[in-house]
C-alpha cells in the first residue's frame, strides 16, 4: 500500500483518488479551496445552487464504472436523468436548431434549414464513428509515453484526416453555414477552436449521439459531494483549505509536498490535478526540472478563457422558449473565434452557453424562482486586458443582450448573481494564464504531443485533469484517471483491502 498525495479535487482528481483508494492505497487529497470539486465548486447565494462547471454530462457510463471500480452502483448515489434535446442551438436571428439523438429528428432539423445536407450528415455520423472507435474507445485511457506510441497510430491519425480542423472535416460533407456550425461548434465544450481542433474531435458529436446528455439530479454539486462521500467509504482523508505550496523533490523522484501553513506530509506518489503548468512553474523550483522548464511550460498553446455570470432570478421564464441547454451563437463564427484564439482580443460581439437547469431541476433554486449561468469564451490573459476594468462593462452588454432578446426584464428580477473572469481562473482555480481548460487543443498538442500521465521529470508524480492526455471535458478528465491508476498500479505494489471508512476532515 503506497502513500498517495492528490492535489486538487476536480472530476480528474476524484476519479483518480477513488480508483487508487478501492485498490488498497492510502490516498489523501489535498483541496486549497473550502469544499471539493476544483471547476465544478458550486456557488450558494441567497437560496440558489450555482453549479461552476462543468454542465453537460456525456458517456454517463464512466462514471457508472468508476462506481464499479469501488464495489457500487451509481445509482445509489446519484441519479442522472436524460436530457431532450441536447441543446438548442440558435444562430443571430434567434432562429433555432434543436438537436437530440433521434436521428430522424436530426434529419428533419436538418431539412428546416437545408434539405441537400441530410445525406452528408448521415455521411458525416459514419465517418464519425470510426473515428470515435479509435480515438476514444482505443486510444483515450491508453498513455502515450514514448514517442513509439505517437507513430504507431499515425496511420490511423492520417487516414482519419486528423490534419483537418473539425469545422473542415464537417464542411466536407454539410454545406449550409449555419449547419456547419452547429456540427462544429463541440470543441469550445473541451477549450479548442473548431478551426484548429483536429477532426478527431469530431468524435464528439458520436460519443453525444450515442450516450446522450445527462443531468445529475441536484445539479454538477451533487455528483462530486456523491464522488466525495465515495471515497470517504473507502478510507480515504480529504484535506480542505490546503494549498499546496511546493512539491518536495529529491533527485528523480518527489517526496512529498509542503503546504502553505508550514506542514510538510511526505508521500510515495504524487497526482497533480491541479494545472500542469502551475504544477511545474509555481510548485516545482526549476533547478530540479530538466524537461519541463519554465520555457518549455511556457511554449504550449492554452486554451481560451471564460466569462461566465451565474443568475437568479425571483420569477420564472418558461414561456421564454429556452431549454436547459442553449447555445447563442453570434453573427459572427470564424472571426470571433480568430478575435477569440489569435488575435488575443475581447471583441464586441459574442457567442454564448445559456445554462438554464430548472426547467429540469426546480429543487437548485427558491420556489418560483429561475436558475441560470451564461458563458462566453473570451481570450486568456495574454490579450492583456484588464478585467479589473473590463468586466462590468462586459457583464452588463451581456445581461442587457439577453434581456433584450430573450429574458424579459431580466435586470429588474435578478436576486442573486455573482460573475467569474480570467482573473478567477488565474488567481482562484490557479491555471496559468487564466486558460479554462489548459493546454489547447490542436494536433501538436493532442497524445504524446500533450504533457504526460507521468512527468518525464519524476518518476513518481503523475497528471489527471485536462491538461494532460487526453485532455478536457469529462469524458476526458475520467479517461486519465484511468491512465494514472493503471501507471501506479504497474509502478507500485499494490493489495486490494476493503478499508474502515473514517470521515473526510477540513
Amino acid at each position: 500500500m503506497a502513500r498517495i498525495i492528490l492535489i486538487g479535487s476536480g472530476f480528474g482528481g476524484l476519479g483518480a483518488a477513488i480508483r487508487l483508494a478501492a485498490r488498497g492505497h492510502d490516498v489523501h487529497i489535498l483541496e486549497k479551496r473550502d469544499k471539493l470539486g476544483g471547476r465544478a465548486y458550486v456557488y450558494e447565494i441567497n437560496g440558489f445552487k450555482f453549479d461552476g462547471g462543468p454542465t453537460v454530462i456525456t458517456a454517463p457510463f464512466m462514471f457508472d464504472d468508476l462506481f464499479a471500480a469501488a464495489g457500487r452502483k451509481r445509482e445509489d448515489y446519484i441519479q442522472f436523468v436524460p436530457l431532450d434535446p441536447f441543446y438548442r442551438i440558435y444562430d443571430h436571428n434567434k432562429r433555432y436548431f434543436d438537436y437530440n439523438g433521434d436521428e430522424s429528428f436530426i434529419l428533419d432539423q436538418i431539412a428546416r434549414w437545408n434539405p441537400d445536407d441530410r445525406e452528408g450528415y448521415q455521411r458525416f455520423m459514419r465517418t464519425t464513428k470510426a473515428i470515435f472507435q479509435k480515438g476514444f474507445i482505443e486510444l483515450a485511457d491508453k498513455p502515450f509515453l514514448h514517442l513509439w506510441d505517437m507513430i504507431k497510430v499515425a496511420p490511423d491519425l492520417i487516414k482519419m484526416q486528423s490534419y483537418l480542423s473539425v469545422y473542415h472535416y464537417a464542411a466536407q460533407f454539410i454545406k449550409d453555414d449555419f449547419l456547419r456550425r452547429v456540427f462544429s461548434f463541440h470543441p469550445l465544450l473541451i477549450g479548442g477552436n473548431p478551426f484548429d481542433a483536429p477532426s478527431i474531435y469530431a468524435m464528439i458529436h458520436y460519443l453525444e449521439r450515442e450516450w446522450g446528455i445527462h443531468y445529475a439530479v441536484g445539479g454538477t454539486g451533487a455528483l462530486v459531494a456523491a464522488l466525495g462521500r465515495l471515497f470517504e467509504e473507502l478510507g480515504g482523508t480529504v484535506t480542505l483549505n490546503a494549498e499546496v505550496k511546493e512539491i518536495l523533490v529529491d533527485g528523480r523522484k518527489v517526496t512529498g509536498v509542503r503546504l502553505a501553513d508550514g506542514a510538510i506530509l511526505p508521500a510515495d506518489a504524487i497526482v497533480s490535478n491541479a494545472d500542469v503548468a502551475t504544477t511545474y512553474r509555481d510548485l516545482i523550483p526549476e533547478q530540479y526540472r530538466r524537461k519541463y522548464t519554465n520555457r518549455r511550460v511556457e511554449s504550449y498553446k492554452y486554451s481560451m478563457s471564460l466569462f461566465v455570470i451565474y443568475f437568479g432570478t425571483k420569477r420564472r421564464y418558461l414561456e421564454s422558449g429556452l431549454v436547459h441547454h442553449n447555445i447563442i451563437l453570434s453573427e459572427r463564427y470564424k472571426g470571433l473565434l480568430a478575435d477569440i484564439f489569435k488575435k488575443k482580443r475581447v471583441a464586441e460581439d459574442f457567442s454564448l452557453y445559456l445554462h438554464m437547469p430548472t426547467i429540469t431541476d426546480p429543487s437548485i433554486a427558491p420556489e418560483g424562482c429561475e436558475n441560470f449561468y451564461v458563458l462566453s469564451p473570451v481570450p486568456h490573459l495574454g490579450s492583456g486586458t484588464d478585467w479589473t476594468q473590463y468586466a462590468k462593462p462586459y457583464r452588463d452588454a451581456i445581461m442587457q443582450f439577453l434581456e433584450a432578446e430573450y429574458l424579459p426584464d431580466l435586470q429588474a428580477n435578478i436576486i442573486a448573481e455573482h460573475y467569474i473572469d480570467p482573473l478567477h481562473f488565474r488567481d482562484v482555480l490557479g491555471s496559468y494564464l487564466g486558460s479554462a481548460f489548459s493546454v489547447q487543443p490542436i494536433l501538436l498538442q493532442s497524445a504524446w504531443f500533450r504533457p504526460h500521465n507521468r512527468s518525464e521529470d519524476f518518476e513518481n508524480l503523475y497528471f489527471v485533469g485536462a491538461g494532460t492526455h487526453p485532455g478536457a471535458g469529462l469524458p476526458g478528465v475520467l479517461s486519465s484517471s484511468i491512465i494514472v491508476e493503471n501507471l501506479i498500479g504497474d509502478a507500485l505494489e499494490t493489495r486490494r483491502v476493503q478499508p474502515v471508512a473514517k470521515p473526510m476532515s477540513a
